[in-house]
Protein backbone atom coordinates (compact mmCIF):
# COMPACT_ATOMS: atom_id res chain seq x y z
CA UNK A 1 0.00 0.00 0.00
CA UNK A 2 2.82 2.32 0.87
CA UNK A 3 4.46 1.68 -2.51
CA UNK A 4 1.22 2.49 -4.28
CA UNK A 5 0.96 5.83 -2.46
CA UNK A 6 4.51 6.70 -3.47
CA UNK A 7 3.81 5.84 -7.12
CA UNK A 8 0.66 7.98 -7.10
CA UNK A 9 2.63 10.86 -5.57
CA UNK A 10 5.44 10.58 -8.15
CA UNK A 11 2.91 10.29 -10.98
CA UNK A 12 1.01 13.36 -9.72
CA UNK A 13 4.26 15.36 -9.46
CA UNK A 14 5.18 14.40 -13.03
CA UNK A 15 1.73 15.39 -14.30
CA UNK A 16 2.02 18.81 -12.60
CA UNK A 17 5.51 19.31 -14.01
CA UNK A 18 4.53 18.29 -17.55
CA UNK A 19 1.40 20.45 -17.40
CA UNK A 20 3.43 23.47 -16.30
CA UNK A 21 5.91 22.91 -19.11
CA UNK A 22 3.14 22.58 -21.67
CA UNK A 23 1.47 25.78 -20.50
CA UNK A 24 4.69 27.74 -21.07
CA UNK A 25 5.61 25.84 -24.24
CA UNK A 26 2.38 26.63 -26.03
CA UNK A 27 2.29 30.27 -24.83
CA UNK A 28 -0.85 29.81 -22.74
CA UNK A 29 1.05 31.98 -20.28
CA UNK A 30 3.52 34.10 -22.20
CA UNK A 31 6.79 35.12 -20.59
CA UNK A 32 8.78 37.69 -22.56
CA UNK A 33 12.41 36.74 -22.09
CA UNK A 34 14.98 39.50 -22.55
CA UNK A 35 17.02 38.95 -25.67
CA UNK A 36 20.26 40.91 -25.77
CA UNK A 37 19.81 41.75 -29.45
CA UNK A 38 16.67 43.69 -28.50
CA UNK A 39 18.34 45.96 -25.97
CA UNK A 40 21.57 46.86 -27.77
CA UNK A 41 22.10 49.98 -29.82
CA UNK A 42 21.98 49.53 -33.56
CA UNK A 43 21.55 51.50 -36.74
CA UNK A 44 19.68 50.89 -39.96
CA UNK A 45 20.89 50.46 -43.50
CA UNK A 46 22.52 53.59 -44.95
CA UNK A 47 22.06 55.35 -41.59
CA UNK A 48 25.02 57.14 -40.07
CA UNK A 49 26.78 54.82 -37.61
CA UNK A 50 26.89 55.52 -33.90
CA UNK A 51 29.76 57.61 -32.61
CA UNK A 52 32.85 55.80 -31.40
CA UNK A 53 33.04 55.70 -27.59
CA UNK A 54 35.24 58.40 -26.07
CA UNK A 55 38.93 57.54 -25.64
CA UNK A 56 38.59 54.16 -27.36
CA UNK A 57 41.35 52.84 -29.60
CA UNK A 58 40.82 50.15 -32.26
CA UNK A 59 42.52 46.79 -31.75
CA UNK A 60 45.00 47.48 -34.54
CA UNK A 61 45.88 50.91 -33.12
CA UNK A 62 44.76 54.40 -33.99
CA UNK A 63 44.16 54.84 -37.73
CA UNK A 64 44.24 58.63 -37.56
CA UNK A 65 44.13 61.50 -35.11
CA UNK A 66 40.92 63.55 -34.99
CA UNK A 67 41.32 66.85 -36.81
CA UNK A 68 44.50 65.76 -38.60
CA UNK A 69 44.36 64.38 -42.13
CA UNK A 70 46.16 61.02 -42.20
CA UNK A 71 49.08 60.39 -44.54
CA UNK A 72 49.54 57.16 -46.45
CA UNK A 73 52.08 55.00 -44.57
CA UNK A 74 51.98 52.21 -47.18
CA UNK A 75 54.14 52.53 -50.27
CA UNK A 76 52.27 51.89 -53.51
CA UNK A 77 54.33 48.87 -54.51
CA UNK A 78 53.12 45.93 -56.58
CA UNK A 79 52.04 43.91 -53.51
CA UNK A 80 49.95 46.75 -52.06
CA UNK A 81 48.29 47.59 -55.38
CA UNK A 82 47.45 43.94 -56.16
CA UNK A 83 46.05 43.44 -52.65
CA UNK A 84 44.09 46.69 -53.06
CA UNK A 85 42.72 45.50 -56.42
CA UNK A 86 41.49 42.28 -54.83
CA UNK A 87 39.88 44.09 -51.91
CA UNK A 88 38.35 46.66 -54.27
CA UNK A 89 36.78 43.91 -56.36
CA UNK A 90 35.27 42.34 -53.22
CA UNK A 91 34.08 45.46 -51.37
CA UNK A 92 33.74 48.30 -53.89
CA UNK A 93 33.16 46.96 -57.40
CA UNK A 94 29.47 46.25 -56.82
CA UNK A 95 28.81 49.98 -56.91
CA UNK A 96 31.89 51.54 -58.53
CA UNK A 97 32.46 48.77 -61.11
CA UNK A 98 35.66 46.88 -61.80
CA UNK A 99 37.06 49.89 -63.68
CA UNK A 100 36.02 52.32 -60.90
CA UNK A 101 33.87 54.44 -63.22
CA UNK A 102 30.72 54.06 -61.11
CA UNK A 103 29.12 51.47 -63.37
CA UNK A 104 28.88 48.46 -61.05
CA UNK A 105 26.04 45.95 -61.00
CA UNK A 106 24.30 47.74 -58.12
CA UNK A 107 24.66 51.19 -59.76
CA UNK A 108 21.70 50.54 -62.06
CA UNK A 109 19.42 50.24 -59.03
CA UNK A 110 20.70 53.41 -57.35
CA UNK A 111 18.37 55.91 -58.98
CA UNK A 112 18.74 59.06 -56.87
CA UNK A 113 22.47 58.96 -56.10
CA UNK A 114 24.90 57.20 -58.40
CA UNK A 115 28.28 55.90 -57.18
CA UNK A 116 31.24 58.23 -57.65
CA UNK A 117 33.47 57.87 -60.68
CA UNK A 118 36.79 57.06 -59.04
CA UNK A 119 38.67 57.57 -62.31
CA UNK A 120 37.40 61.14 -62.66
CA UNK A 121 39.08 64.35 -61.65
CA UNK A 122 36.89 64.90 -58.55
CA UNK A 123 37.98 61.63 -56.92
CA UNK A 124 41.56 61.65 -58.19
CA UNK A 125 42.12 65.20 -56.92
CA UNK A 126 41.48 64.05 -53.34
CA UNK A 127 44.49 63.37 -51.18
CA UNK A 128 45.23 59.84 -50.01
CA UNK A 129 44.06 60.83 -46.53
CA UNK A 130 40.73 62.10 -47.86
CA UNK A 131 40.10 58.86 -49.76
CA UNK A 132 41.08 56.87 -46.66
CA UNK A 133 38.71 58.87 -44.45
CA UNK A 134 35.90 58.55 -46.99
CA UNK A 135 36.31 54.76 -46.95
CA UNK A 136 36.61 54.73 -43.16
CA UNK A 137 33.54 56.84 -42.34
CA UNK A 138 31.51 56.59 -45.54
CA UNK A 139 29.60 59.38 -47.28
CA UNK A 140 25.96 59.90 -46.47
CA UNK A 141 25.24 63.45 -47.57
CA UNK A 142 27.00 66.77 -48.07
CA UNK A 143 26.08 68.02 -44.60
CA UNK A 144 27.93 65.32 -42.70
CA UNK A 145 30.77 64.86 -45.18
CA UNK A 146 34.24 65.20 -43.74
CA UNK A 147 35.13 67.32 -46.75
CA UNK A 148 32.29 69.79 -47.41
CA UNK A 149 34.20 71.52 -50.22
CA UNK A 150 34.41 68.26 -52.24
CA UNK A 151 31.35 67.26 -54.30
CA UNK A 152 30.39 63.61 -53.75
CA UNK A 153 27.68 62.19 -55.97
CA UNK A 154 26.40 59.31 -53.86
CA UNK A 155 26.21 57.51 -50.59
CA UNK A 156 28.99 55.18 -49.59
CA UNK A 157 28.82 52.94 -46.51
CA UNK A 158 31.70 53.04 -44.04
CA UNK A 159 34.17 50.22 -44.54
CA UNK A 160 36.05 50.56 -41.25
CA UNK A 161 34.49 47.35 -39.94
CA UNK A 162 34.99 45.43 -43.19
CA UNK A 163 38.59 46.40 -43.91
CA UNK A 164 41.54 46.80 -41.58
CA UNK A 165 43.60 49.99 -41.62
CA UNK A 166 46.27 48.34 -43.78
CA UNK A 167 43.64 47.02 -46.22
CA UNK A 168 42.07 50.47 -46.60
CA UNK A 169 45.45 51.98 -47.45
CA UNK A 170 45.98 49.21 -50.02
CA UNK A 171 42.64 50.13 -51.62
CA UNK A 172 43.72 53.79 -51.65
CA UNK A 173 46.89 52.79 -53.50
CA UNK A 174 44.80 50.82 -56.00
CA UNK A 175 42.35 53.71 -56.53
CA UNK A 176 45.35 55.87 -57.47
CA UNK A 177 46.09 53.46 -60.35
CA UNK A 178 42.55 53.71 -61.78
CA UNK A 179 43.14 57.06 -63.49
CA UNK A 180 46.22 55.71 -65.27
CA UNK A 181 44.26 52.68 -66.47
CA UNK A 182 41.50 54.91 -67.87
CA UNK A 183 41.39 54.69 -71.69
Amino acid sequence: MRLLKQLVFVFAALVVLITALMIFSYDVIKIDWIVFMEIQESFGTQEEPRAVPAQSVPIEGAAYLPGVEPTNPITADEVSVSRGAQLFSINCSQCHGIDGAGSGTVAAFLVKKKPADLTGEAAQSLSDGQIFMTMTNGVFNAENSLFPDVEFSGQCPPLNENLSVRERWDVVNYVRTLEAAKP
